[in-house]
């Protein structure tokens, strides 16, 4: 038996009882769309119920849209269009996901409550976006709890509802009024407890910034010190945490047993899903879930890589766990079927994408939206439906997906998954490194610190979970990536030298250890506490120019060999150099190493480099850290992702990101191909169609 069966095998006695033990999970594949009834031009539910039968739709998402609709005025509810669709699709025999609809307010609370609108850096919010409003407001709680309370009393007892969906895609709305800034103080009264406390932790001395009184606490909005803008971004986290438990608590009070409450978790937006999300912090807010819930975007045609449904399967899926478990399935509540124009997929990609969200856990997969929208903001963001809703080569291809999802969901549905590497993120450090990158000369980002390093792996085949400063189980994992880890605590790099030096493996980035976890910079020799288990110090940095790694140690060739943005000037005092910088004045100091420390590898990328080196630094600490097998042989676009199903067997899902046909050597015990029904046998040479997918089940 190989390493990964090995592994995967002596789980399934504790997954199957943690399975049993959980909140509602769904006893099958789902496979759904959104669908907004009060959007219709015409009249046309029982046909829209008949077509999603035929593509073997068997759930809906509704209502998250329509505090304006079921509440006109003041105090007058309608739930005429809530009744009519949940009847139908009851009788049609699709299940409901019902959204609490507080994520736009209706005309009539902005006029009588003009403070509703969120105050930002930027001024007051005007009405006509969604999610413009102050989420700590009393009037606005108020009412949500109101309409919430009403919509739920009316529909609690309808058998159509599988689960609720808690608001859509939260975030604080960078909301900075006097009374969030109120909060605040209030926060930090709590927390420090004393203003000489906050005033040594933050720097506050400098440009005579000291709060020597309570009363005097500035607003935030034109803070210049970033400790003190970093807290206020935590505590804006926290209402987005508390806003969507006080929720998820409302709706406890009506979901019957058996019912899942559940939050559309969204990321850094760059035209599609990107990064960690800056505005929530994911893992304290599903805290609050029964099931974490995820919104993915991403590019399509020759741009389709499958990189952000992994990444945003991934960050998902790690955001529940168990003792038993490093990573519980989720639900996809929204992603593109026709989507924007340009993401028109081709022919074989919308059931390349489906699968794909299956293989990182994902027991749902539901388009947004049903039918495309033929007026205002998203008219151009089409559904699986186009504005003539009729069928079309997308939903032609869906129907496939339908019938394969109802006749594999027994063996493809809440796959388990076991990985030795995890990427340690922070929305700490994220928030911090962020303050300071643009006052350094670069460009970058934290997320394109991280983004890099997780695409790097998912290239070659390496699984990944996430976790953060606050994760219990950092100890389970081989390898740990660590990228721009620019504030923490001592008790977090403390944890991650004893990491290492149990046998562990750590790759750090530049910028980690470089401020406590209140950004205040260490006055220490960098990089701080990790500097024990690197081996390494430096101190100073600069911005290269003209600057390469001598002698082209990973040989990527000249172009990709280059130093960009960043470059931290390294002294090893017992590491070992992989690679120095070649430049006439430069060229004495290290920009990567690895130090070996009690049991464990420390590698630490001194500076920014090409995709190219970065691919090979990992790839050496896979292979150290003793991650590399036979998935490793294949690299993208055929990309290889593995789990246990309910039946106890192992799954392996094969995909080819290319227009072009692949092939592959399956290595794994004798199985079945499920999609083509047709057995397989160890060392068989599988051929997969471009933009296609295999995926076998062990015997």
């Amino acid at each position: 038996m190989n390493r990964l069966s090995l592994v995967l095998t002596t789980t399934l006695v504790l997954l199957s009882t943690w399975v049993s033990a959980q909140s509602p999970l769904p006893n099958k594949l789902l496979f759904g769309v959104a669908y907004y009834d009060e959007y219709m031009p015409y009249e046309r539910l029982e046909k829209d119920v008949q077509m999603m039968k035929d593509a073997g739709i068997n759930v809906v998402r509704i209502a998250e849209s329509t505090w304006s609709t079921v509440e006109p005025q003041d105090g007058v509810f309608n739930f005429t269009h809530i009744d009519r669709v949940l009847n139908a699709m009851h009788k049609g025999g699709i299940q409901v996901i019902i959204g609490t609809p507080t994520y736009a307010v209706p005309t009539w609370l902005v006029r009588k409550y003009p403070d509703v609108l969120a105050t930002t850096s930027r001024g007051q919010n005007q009405y006509g976006v969604r999610q413009n409003m102050d989420i700590t407001n009393p009037h606005f709680r108020f009412h949500a709890e109101r309409v919430i309370r009403k919509m739920l009393e009316h529909v609690k007892n309808h058998p159509a509802i599988i689960g609720y969906q808690v608001d859509n895609e939260t975030k604080h709305y960078n909301t900075a009024g006097a009374n969030v800034q109120q909060q605040f103080v209030q926060y930090m009264k709590t927390k420090f407890k004393t203003l000489d406390t906050v005033n040594k932790a933050f720097g506050l001395d400098y440009w005579s910034n000291r709060i020597n009184n309570w009363a005097d606490f500035p607003s935030m909005v034109g803070t210049i010190n970033a400790s003190l803008s970093s807290e206020f971004a935590k505590f804006q986290r926290k209402l987005v945490t508390d806003y969507l438990a006080w929720q998820a608590k409302l709706v406890n009070e009506y979901k019957r047993p058996g019912q899942f409450v559940t939050q559309n978790f969204d990321f850094e937006w760059r035209g599609y899903s990107y990064g960690i999300q800056p505005d929530v912090d994911h893992f304290a807010a599903a805290k609050a879930m029964d099931i974490a819930g995820v919104d993915i975007y991403h590019p399509t045609q020759d741009q389709l890589t499958g990189i952000e449904i992994s990444f945003g399967g991934d960050v998902t899926r790690s955001m529940k766990v168990d003792a038993s478990t490093r990573g519980r399935n989720y639900l996809v509540l929204e992603t593109e079927a026709q989507g924007v124009p340009q993401w028109v997929p081709y022919p074989g990609q919308l059931r390349l994408q489906a699968f794909s969200h299956l293989a990182s856990g994902a027991s749902m997969l539901e388009y947004w939206h049903w039918h495309s929208i033929h007026n205002s903001a998203e008219t151009y963001w089409k559904g699986l439906l186009s504005h003539d809703f009729e069928p079309n080569p997308t939903y032609e291809e869906a129907k496939t997906i339908g019938r394969d999802f109802a006749k594999l969901s027994p063996k493809l549905v809440n796959l388990k998954k076991t990985n030795s590497v995890a990427m340690l993120f922070s929305n700490e450090a994220l928030t911090a490194f962020n303050a300071f990158s643009f006052g350094w000369g670069a460009t970058e980002r934290y997320n394109d610190i991280l983004r890099p390093m997780y695409d790097a792996l998912y290239r070659m085949n390496v699984g990944v979970d996430f976790v953060d400063p606050s994760s219990t189980n950092l100890e389970q994992y081989k390898l740990l990536i660590v990228p721009a880890l620019y504030a923490a605590s001592d008790a977090l790099l403390e944890r991650l030298n004893r990491f290492v030096k149990a046998g562990g493996h750590v790759v750090y980035t530049f910028k980690s250890g470089f401020s406590d976890e209140h950004v205040k910079v260490r006055s220490t020799r960098q990089p701080g506490i990790i500097s024990e288990a690197c081996g390494i110090y430096y101190s100073q940095f600069t911005i290269p120019q003209k600057v390469s790694l001598k002698g082209d140690p990973f040989k990527v060739g000249e172009s990709n060999n280059t130093v960009k943005t960043w470059m931290e000037l390294i002294t090893p005092t017992t590491a070992r150099v992989l690679a120095s910088y070649d430049h006439p004045v430069w060229g004495t100091y290290a920009a990567i190493t690895e130090n070996t420390y009690g049991n464990g590898l420390a590698t630490y990328i001194g500076c920014m480099t090409s995709d190219a080196v970065l691919q090979k630094v990992l790839e050496d600490a896979v292979k150290k850290a003793d991650v590399w097998g036979v998935d490793q042989q294949l690299t993208f676009p055929l990309i290889v992702k593995s789990g246990v199903n309910q039946q106890g067997k192992l799954i392996h899902y094969y995909f080819n990101y290319s227009a072009t046909p692949g092939s592959v050597k399956y290595p794994y015990k004798a199985g079945k191909e499920l999609l083509a029904d047709q057995p397989i046998t160890s060392g068989q040479s599988m051929s997969i169609e471009p933009w296609g997918v295999k995926i076998v089940e062990e015997n």
